[in-house]
């Protein structure tokens, strides 16, 4: 079997991913100072984090929230990583070892993780190391120009720009929506359950952390009995 190693390629593959990083953490960096962090907190948040839904949900939580409830929604938003981990570690070359797998798993987000199985072949780690540097440094120089700008421009200025972050979101949910009934389903769930919880009297209580994750996990939970994902036998089936 071929193998994909080339640090060269990793870094040329890594480029796209990087200009994208960029933008959506520029408008991190704005939202975070908005929101109450410094500089430095921001951008060391994102050079230690890199998941752009979590650090978006983790902010507000850290500002006025507790640290249960941080612990649990990073848990729940980001558990997908473990499953794409698992996935992609099927992929590496047999020389790729265990002190290896730990520094990739790093930063295997879901466009890094998209690009590297989509790779013929068994992947090497000099390729993984090339494919994660440059989207690493556009996530954290992203940020700190964000949060920098956040500080300097005019209040209206950062206003507009920090919806940048919420448009990106809006980008990824959309078309998926479209595409498959069940997403649509999922996140209108999930619309309602959080203007429960805005507009509610009772529900206004609960703590922003603890609004995440209730919202996410009901909503998955009804998906998982109205639309479950079916098996590729079940898909074979239904074909015949």
């Amino acid at each position: 079997m071929t193998e994909v190693n080339s640090f060269k390629k990793g870094l040329k593959d890594g480029i796209p991913i990087c200009l994208g990083y960029f933008s959506v953490a520029f408008a991190f960096g704005i939202f975070a100072v908005e929101n109450g962090l410094t500089v430095f907190q921001a951008t060391v948040i994102s050079l230690t984090n890199l998941t752009s839904a979590g650090q978006l949900a983790g902010v507000p939580i850290i500002m006025g929230g507790t640290l249960p409830e941080l612990a649990l929604s990073q848990l729940i938003i980001n558990s997908r990583y473990s499953l794409m981990s698992v996935s992609l570690s099927q992929k590496f070359s047999h020389k790729v070892k265990l002190k290896d797998k730990l520094l990739i798993s790093y930063a295997n987000t879901d466009e890094i993780f998209a690009v590297a199985i989509s790779q013929k072949g068994e992947i090497g780690k000099k390729y993984m190391l090339g494919l994660m540097l440059l989207p690493i440094f556009g996530w954290t120089s992203g940020t700190l120009i964000g949060a920098v700008a956040g500080n300097i421009l005019p209040p209206m200025v950062t206003a507009a720009l920090g919806l940048a972050i919420y448009g990106m979101f809006v980008a990824i949910v959309v078309p998926a929506a479209k595409k498959e009934k069940a997403t649509a389903l999922c996140v209108a769930i999930a619309i309602a359950l959080s203007c429960a919880f805005k507009y509610i009297p009772l529900l206004t209580k609960v703590p922003t952390g603890f609004t995440v994750i209730i919202c996410s996990v009901i909503a998955a939970a009804i998906l998982a009995v109205v639309a479950p994902i079916k098996t590729e036998e079940e898909v074979t089936e239904n074909a015949q």
